[in-house]
């Protein structure tokens, strides 16, 4: 039997012949129709759920003045508690690409290491 001949089926019954064919289906296949009504969505006029203010915050450096290399150096040192040859690595790994500092923050530590970093030449992101 083709689709078309499967939906002129269909078409030609009844509501109650449908509501047959659904239950049949149901218990051949052990699954129900009623999990397809609630995938639909929300109802019209239904207040989509208010999206949630970000709490969270990372510091990327994306780059920095050549000349202030040490100076930003110094800052990734200071806040990340790293040595003077892991500061080092990390802060040239940022040319090949930005590199979070620090993750997870609240919106005033962010923005206090953020200030940090570009006042001693660093290019700052925070997402």
């Amino acid at each position: 039997m083709t689709h078309a001949e499967i939906i002129a089926a269909v078409e030609s019954m009844t509501v109650l012949e449908l509501a047959d064919l659904v239950k049949a289906m149901e218990e051949k296949f052990g699954v129900s129709a009623a999990a397809t009504a609630v995938v639909a969505g929300p109802a019209a006029g239904a207040a989509a759920p208010a999206a949630e203010e970000k709490t969270e915050f990372d510091v990327v450096l994306k780059g920095f003045d050549a000349a202030a290399k040490l100076k930003v150096l110094k800052v990734v040192r200071e806040v990340c508690g790293l040595g003077l040859k892991e500061a080092k690595d990390f802060v040239e790994a940022v040319a090949a690409g930005p590199k979070t500092v620090k993750e997870a923050l609240s919106k005033e530590d962010a923005d206090k290491l953020a200030a940090q970093l570009k006042e001693v030449g660093g290019e700052v992101e925070i997402k």
